[in-house]
């Protein structure tokens, strides 16, 4: 039986390509808010992240978050994301 081929994506931190299902999806919803997506399913536009912290804060360094949701991160955002990362990985 052929092997499923796994669909890539690019961390907005370290622009790695990896496969999506070792990354981590952050979402910008309609509603405003910025979330972790752990199941990948969430209405809104996403970007991905590898499981680490210091990728994370290598996006909100260089605003490639921001430039991803074609919009500014508020900077409580950017503290909820922190949290919600961290936990998410254990760092």
């Amino acid at each position: 039986m052929k092997e499923r081929k796994q669909p890539q994506r690019t961390c907005v931190g370290c622009r790695e390509e990896k496969d999506k299902k070792d990354l981590i999806r952050i979402v910008h919803t309609p509603d405003g808010e910025y979330l972790v997506d752990p199941g990948g399913k969430a209405a809104g536009r996403g970007a991905y992240l590898c499981r680490s912290a210091a990728c994370l804060e290598k996006a909100f360094r260089s605003e490639a978050l921001s430039r991803s949701f074609r919009t500014h991160v508020p900077k409580e955002a950017q503290e909820k994301l922190r949290a919600e990362v961290k936990a998410l990985v254990g760092e």
